[in-house]
């Protein structure tokens, strides 16, 4: 059976170097990135094993999927006003300027425009 939580980060990148010069998918298995199918049939995980390599060694790729395996859109700086109103700033535009959960943004509305103003420690530079 697989472990139950396979190595991530500092650990992950340590066993693999630990691991020298075996293949990628004896690491990957090192490592705990397999499964066991119903039929006893082991299989190697390699792309949460090698996502979770480029995350643990800080490697940032043009679109970053957070090590899921899913690619989605990528960022077209064009939202669509929704059927109920809203406008949705997706998850690739918060990420991109390392927005967290409760980060407060100042809204003015112009003509044809809406600037949105980020509140908090840049405020006190740009006065």
């Amino acid at each position: 059976m697989s472990q139950d939580t396979p190595l991530t980060g500092t650990a992950l990148v340590e066993k693999v170097k630990e691991l020298g010069n075996l293949g990628k998918e004896e690491k990957a298995r090192a490592c705990g990135y397999y499964t066991q199918t119903k039929n006893g049939i082991e299989r190697v995980n390699m792309m949460k094993f090698l996502n979770a390599l480029i995350d643990a060694e800080g490697i940032e790729l043009d679109s970053s999927s957070e090590g899921q395996g899913r690619g989605g859109r990528s960022a077209s700086y064009r939202i669509s006003v929704q059927s109920n109103g809203n406008l949705l700033i997706g998850s690739a535009y918060t990420k991109k300027m390392g927005l967290q959960p409760g980060d407060e943004f100042e809204i003015t509305l112009g003509r044809k425009h809406i600037h949105l103003r980020q509140l908090g420690e840049l405020d006190d530079y740009e006065e």
